[in-house]
């Protein structure tokens, strides 16, 4: 009398999806949906202040010093001879902030001649030095 689990003839196994519950899973996660979006979306609205700021930052000038293959030396295109070089490198150096010290060299120039400028604005104090270069 018992059904121990198995079918007997007359019954038959049924083939079909049950979508009771499946519809069931479906509304209770669309009310969830429906609660919890109008939170997510609700905002407080504040009026913050208003704070303007301009940049006061000074930028330090670029001076170009140019060493031709002969060992002549250019600033800003200017030809200047060794003292003028260490008097226009000092007046540099105490400037604040101190202007940007790039070096051009000819690709002919002995490095004797670049290594005197290196060591000029080293004794002078500048604390930037930069090498431009022309890629290829």
């Amino acid at each position: 009398m018992g059904n121990s689990g198995r079918f007997n003839e007359k019954e038959e196994a049924i083939s079909e999806i049950n979508m009771i519950p499946l519809i069931d899973v479906m509304l209770v996660l669309l009310v969830i949906f429906i609660v919890t979006i109008p939170v997510m979306t609700h905002s407080v609205r504040v009026d913050l202040p208003q704070a303007k700021s301009e940049m006061t930052a000074i930028e330090p000038g670029v001076v170009s010093i140019s060493i031709m293959h002969d060992g002549k030396v250019l600033w800003n295109d200017t030809p200047v001879d060794e003292a003028g070089l260490h008097s226009r490198l000092s007046a540099a150096a105490e400037q604040d902030p101190q202007p940007e010290i790039q070096v051009h060299g000819d690709h002919r120039a002995a490095y004797g001649h670049v290594a005197k400028v290196m060591a000029a604005s080293h004794q002078a104090g500048i604390r930037t030095l930069g090498f431009v270069t022309q890629p290829d």
